[in-house]
């Protein structure tokens, strides 16, 4: 008669093992699922958002650009004018040591070196002098001779110095310049990233956003752009000179005549106007005189944004501005309080 054995039932320790296993594939299927799914897009007005901010953390960078660049091309110019004076000096320095050497020459010919003539040889030549004075032992036109290579050398090695702590100062500025540079790419491919990961539709609708804008900022008083109240003097011409660059692209760092960024606009037009203005906006937010409101405003005026004057337009007149917004977009006119008002400065 055949057997019938109970089938062997398997030990707690093996069901514990079993159950943790199937736990962890249904958490590694869980995760792979996950990560199968597409991810949701980015919403459009997320991205026009950080856009913005991106847009406007490049502009800051741009203005750091700009003021380090005035800085650096002005430490340049002091540098070489320093260098040339240094050059003259060595020159002079040359030639007086030259007569001084003639005169040793022809004492020793006719008997000996004068001690006050050996002042050109001495490693110490101050010292010498005050020792060959205290004793008498130069002769008075000697004495103003080597007081004068003295004087010389005191200003040479001063010009010497001044140059190198300028030479020093120029690296650092260069160092900032570059820093300054790499920000403002860094934060227009950020940009250029965002934009990029929206859907082609949605692409389009910021675009057609981006337009409705504009419209918005330049507001009802667009119409009224060809009865701008006509300012004289260089300010008008400033403005004249702004206003024929509109269409213009903005780019960053730009100063013109094609294209600008918004300091630069300001430099371009004042400058044509005869006027010289310092590079950034910051800097321009201290020029002139300064105005106490918008509604006291003058086609002419510099109107510098934001807490950190990071942006300037030029007041045109009937609450209109006329700047260069950013990357991406062109010289335009905006309604003056569009963005946040730092100062108004008359120049």
């Amino acid at each position: 008669m055949a057997s019938h054995r109970r089938p062997k039932q398997p030990s707690r320790a093996r069901v514990s093992v079993l159950t943790a296993a199937a736990a962890t594939a249904v958490a590694l299927s869980a995760q792979v699922a996950a990560h199968a799914a597409p991810s949701p897009s980015p919403k459009k007005d997320d991205v026009k958002a950080q856009i913005d901010q991106l847009q406007e953390e490049a502009e800051q960078a741009t203005e750091k650009y700009n003021g380090a660049k005035e800085r650096a091309d002005q430490l340049r110019k002091q540098a070489d004018q320093l260098q040339d004076q240094v050059a003259r000096g060595q020159d002079q320095m040359t030639q007086l040591q030259g007569g001084l050497a003639a005169v040793a020459g022809e004492q020793y010919r006719s008997g000996g070196i004068d001690p006050s003539v050996q002042l050109m040889l001495s490693s110490d030549p101050s010292g010498y002098l005050d020792k060959a004075s205290s004793v008498q032992q130069a002769s008075s036109s000697q004495t103003e001779a080597l007081k004068g290579l003295q004087d010389q050398q005191r200003r040479l090695d001063q010009q010497k110095a001044e140059a190198a702590a300028i030479l020093a100062s120029l690296d650092s500025t260069t160092k900032d310049l570059n820093q300054s540079k790499a920000d403002v790419n860094k934060k227009l491919k950020e940009a250029q990233d965002l934009l990029n990961s929206l859907s082609a539709a949605d692409r389009a609708a910021l675009r057609a956003q981006q337009q409705q804008d504009d419209r918005a900022s330049r507001g009802s008083e667009r119409a009224d752009l060809g009865s701008l109240p006509q300012a004289g003097g260089y300010a008008g011409a400033a403005v004249s000179n702004a206003m024929s660059k509109q269409g213009s692209p903005y780019v960053w760092g730009a100063t013109g005549p094609t294209t600008f960024d918004c300091s630069g606009l300001m430099v371009w037009a004042y400058g044509k106007a005869g006027i010289s203005l310092p590079r950034t906006s910051q800097a321009q937010g201290n020029v002139g005189a300064r105005v106490p409101s918008l509604a006291e405003a003058q086609p002419g005026d510099l109107i510098i944004y934001r807490s950190d004057r990071s942006h300037v337009a030029m007041y045109i007149g009937n609450g209109m501005v006329v700047h260069a917004p950013h990357t991406g977009d062109v010289v335009k006119v905006m309604k003056a309080d569009a963005m946040p008002i730092n100062t108004i400065r008359r120049v």
